[in-house]
């Protein structure tokens, strides 16, 4: 097997991660490719598996984001690295909640931006998703 020209972020296998379905596949949370980060799509569950906010699209943005900021840390990024983020809702009522939560996390960060309104997502409860790209600055160090 070559060598891999990225790291992995959170390796785990979907069985797991998806345990109501007949899933077997090996992902990963985030992957660093060079100076660039790219982060899997982010929903209202922690990385322990629990569900926040359960039929409210704002508090699920809310944790998304958290994971979003903790991935692009452990990856030696951060959230003023987001240069494109996408946005899944399964209903486009939740836009305006939605965005004002991911809007107060990106303030001042002026990424690219794309929003699709979808008939699903991987689980039932899910209302929204996020996924970005963040480039990381040559010279860049993370603060202490």
């Amino acid at each position: 097997m070559s060598q891999p020209t990225h790291t992995r972020i959170r390796m785990f296998n979907t069985k797991d991660t998806y345990p109501n379905q007949t899933l077997d596949n090996d992902l990963c949370q985030a992957v660093r490719a060079g100076n660039t980060v790219y982060v899997r799509g982010q929903v209202g569950t922690d990385f322990e598996g629990n569900l926040v906010g359960l039929g409210d699209a704002r508090a699920q943005a809310e944790q998304a984001m958290k994971n979003v900021k903790q991935l692009l840390e452990e990856a030696g990024s951060d959230l003023s690295h987001i240069v494109k983020t996408t946005t899944y809702l399964t209903d486009v009522r939740y836009r305006e909640p939605v965005y004002r939560e991911v809007g107060k996390w990106l303030k001042g960060v002026f990424p690219i931006s794309t929003g699709l309104t979808v008939v699903a997502l991987g689980q039932p409860q899910w209302l929204m998703e996020i996924d970005v790209i963040a480039v990381i600055p040559d010279g860049w160090t993370p603060e202490a």
